[in-house]
C-alpha cells in the first residue's frame, strides 16, 4: 500500500507550483492587493483546466476528486494566489452537481474559466443579527455579509434553512459593496437583496453540508500551503541574517522554535490528505474529518504564522519581507465557513457529545 501522491497528482502539483511562480511573484500579489485585477491569472490557471478539475467530464471538465483539488488548494496558498478557486472551482461546482439539477451550461462556462460563482453561505452558518435572507416567489431580499469574491458572475447564496439559491450580479436589485477585511490577497463583499431573481439549486440540507464541508477542506489546504511558505522563509532567514558574526539559525533558541514549527505542520499535511480522500471514499467519515481538519489547520496554522514571523525579528513586520501577507492570509482561513471553535461543536454534535 502506497501512502502519498499519485503521479498524474505530483505532476499536477509540479504545473500548478510552476505556473504560479512565473505569473503570481509576491510583487503580483502586491499589485493586487492595491487594487489590482486577478483575472490575467485565473485565466491562466483555467488554460492548465483548473476550474474544471471537479466537473465531470460530460459537463466539459476533468472529472477529478476532492483531494486533487486539495492539492490545488495548497499550492495557491502557498503562493497566496489571488484567485476566485474556492468558490468558482470548488465549491460552486460541488454543489451543483450534488443537487441533481441540470446546470450543465453553467457547469461548462465554470470549466471554461469564464464564469466566476461566488459564495454567499455566511446566513446558514452562523447568522447574524442584522442580516440573513428571505425568498417569496422566486425572489430574494435581505443582506449576505461576507461573500466570496467581489468579480463574480453569479453567486450561490445559502438561507437559514440551508436552502441554495442563484442569483446574477447584474440583476437590478443586487447591491455589492466591497468589505475591508485583513486578508488583501481575496476580495469579499456585502451582498443586497432587493426583489432580487433567485433560481432555486437545492434545498436539501446534504447538498448544503457536502458543499461547506468541501469548502473547509480546501481552506485548510490552502492554510497548509501557506503555513509551511512562512516556516520556509523563516528556515531561510534564519541561514542568512547574522548576529554576533554568525547565523541567528545557529542559535538554539531559533533552531528550536523553527524545530516546532515544522514538528506542529508536517502531520496537517497527511490529515489533509485524509479528508480530501474521506470526501471522496469515506462519507460516513467526511464531515466529522472536514470539521477537525478545518480546526486543527487554522490552530497550527496561527501557530506558524507567529513563530515565522518571531524569528524574522522586525523584518517580520515589515512590507518589503511580504510576511504579513501569509500571516493575514491564514487568519482570514481561520474564521471562513466556521472559526475552530464553531467547527470542533458541529464535530461533537455529529458524534453525539
Amino acid at each position: 500500500m502506497q501512502f502519498g501522491l499519485s503521479e498524474e497528482q505530483i505532476l499536477l502539483q509540479d504545473n500548478v507550483n510552476r505556473f504560479l511562480d512565473d505569473n503570481s511573484p509576491l510583487d503580483r500579489v502586491r499589485n493586487y492587493a492595491d487594487g489590482g485585477e486577478d483575472s490575467d491569472i485565473w485565466a491562466g490557471l483555467a488554460e492548465l483546466g483548473i476550474p474544471a478539475l471537479l466537473i465531470p467530464e460530460a459537463q466539459g471538465g476533468i472529472g477529478l476528486q476532492p483531494m486533487d483539488a486539495a492539492i490545488v488548494a495548497e499550492c495557491l496558498g502557498s503562493h497566496i494566489a489571488p484567485t476566485p478557486f474556492l468558490g468558482s472551482a470548488v465549491m460552486a461546482p460541488t454543489a451543483l452537481v450534488a443537487s441533481g439539477g441540470d446546470h450543465g451550461e453553467l457547469l461548462a462556462e465554470i470549466a471554461a474559466g469564464t464564469t466566476r460563482v461566488g459564495i454567499a453561505f455566511g446566513e446558514a452558518i452562523k447568522r447574524r443579527n442584522d442580516a440573513g435572507v428571505t425568498v417569496k416567489d422566486g425572489r430574494m431580499s435581505g443582506t449576505s455579509m461576507y461573500a466570496f469574491d467581489a468579480q463574480a458572475d453569479v453567486y450561490l447564496v445559502a438561507d437559514q434553512h440551508q436552502h441554495i439559491y442563484l442569483v446574477r450580479a447584474d440583476d437590478p436589485g443586487l447591491k455589492r459593496s466591497n468589505l475591508v477585511t485583513v486578508d488583501k490577497t481575496r476580495r469579499t463583499v456585502e451582498l443586497n437583496y432587493d426583489n432580487v431573481a433567485a433560481a432555486t439549486i437545492s434545498t436539501e440540507a446534504s447538498v448544503f453540508a457536502t458543499t461547506v464541508d468541501i469548502g473547509r477542506v480546501a481552506l485548510a489546504a490552502d492554510t497548509l500551503g501557506a503555513a509551511q511558505n512562512m516556516l520556509d522563509q523563516a528556515v531561510e532567514y534564519a541561514k542568512q541574517r547574522e548576529q554576533f558574526n554568525r547565523p541567528i539559525g545557529s542559535f538554539q533558541a531559533v533552531k528550536h522554535m523553527c524545530a516546532e514549527m515544522a514538528a506542529e505542520l508536517e502531520p496537517c499535511r497527511s490529515m489533509v490528505w485524509f479528508a480530501g480522500h474521506a470526501l471522496a471514499e469515506l462519507p460516513e467519515e467526511a464531515r466529522v474529518t472536514a470539521c477537525h481538519t478545518k480546526a486543527h489547520l487554522a490552530e497550527v496554522g496561527q501557530f506558524v504564522a507567529k513563530t515565522s514571523t518571531e524569528v524574522h525579528g522586525g523584518m517580520g513586520f515589515t512590507d518589503l519581507v511580504g510576511l504579513h501577507y501569509w500571516f493575514k492570509r491564514i487568519g482570514a482561513n481561520r474564521q471562513w465557513l466556521g472559526a475552530p471553535e464553531f467547527v470542533r461543536e458541529e464535530a461533537a454534535v455529529l458524534q453525539g457529545i
